[in-house]
């Protein structure tokens, strides 16, 4: 079930996304003495990692992965996610554990050493963001709703890669890489609990396209959320414009 929260601007939403992440991670705290996070990144996520990084938290208590990276990227490239959690997250908060997507170890590597670590316990807590073209992590249309592992090697379409521009992360879409190492659709909604912010009006066409659909189809993949049992859906008023339901 998706629970609908409207704010009037990105950095109201942002901040009322941390409050109910924070929220969930020290409930899982409390009932575990730890807990398991997965981090997004993107534009759309700066102004909830910002006002995480303020939450009430005992970091060391918490351990985190993330979703995605480009293959063939250099971890210190000014679009590499690894660079952009380790600058607004990571060296902000003292994590108990982190555990990042680093292709420069060997893909294969890389994904069979996450798929463990991923596998110790359950994720309490999904930070997921959703892209211009209703992608989740790097799973573009029609996404892989089949698979049952953990992270795959996923080709990025072209509307991917031109948000990409888009937001400024790099000059040309020929300067974006073609491949990402993306965590899947099935083990996003392994995390107990989703919560994705997805503020500006350019997230306003996929969330008319979510709402469009009851039910997971491959062809929007964010529509999966709705098989989910605990997603939490903040959005500003631009990203809501084409909705037609607003619940807070």
């Amino acid at each position: 079930m998706i629970t609908q929260h409207i704010l009037p601007t990105a950095e109201e939403m942002g901040a009322a996304a941390a409050d109910r992440a924070a929220q969930t991670i020290r409930e899982a705290i409390a009932e575990r003495g730890s807990a398991r996070i997965v981090l997004s990144t993107g534009a759309s996520q700066f102004t909830t990692l910002d006002a995480l990084i303020a939450a009430d938290v005992d970091w060391s208590k918490v351990e985190m992965f993330h979703l995605d990276e480009y293959i063939g990227l250099d971890a210190g490239h000014s679009a590499s996610f690894v660079r952009y959690l380790t600058e607004r997250f990571v060296s902000k908060v003292p994590l108990g554990a982190v555990h990042f997507v680093d292709p420069s170890i060997g893909v294969d590597r890389a994904i069979d050493e996450l798929t463990e670590r991923i596998r110790r316990a359950p994720i309490d807590l999904g930070l997921i963001g959703i892209g211009e073209n209703a992608h989740l992590a790097f799973n573009d249309p029609p996404a892989d709703f089949e698979t049952t592992d953990a992270y795959i090697v996923v080709e990025l379409d072209r509307a991917c890669r031109e948000q990409q521009v888009r937001e400024g992360w790099f000059p040309t879409i020929d300067d974006v890489p073609t491949h990402a190492i993306s965590m899947t659709v099935h083990q996003i909604l392994e995390c107990r609990h989703i919560i994705s912010p997805v503020p500006y009006a350019a997230k306003a066409d996929a969330i008319e396209a979510l709402f469009a659909t009851a039910s997971p189809t491959p062809n929007v993949p964010a529509s999966a959320l709705h098989a989910h049992s605990n997603v939490d859906l903040f959005l500003d008023e631009a990203s809501a414009s084409k909705t037609l339901t607003s619940t807070s």
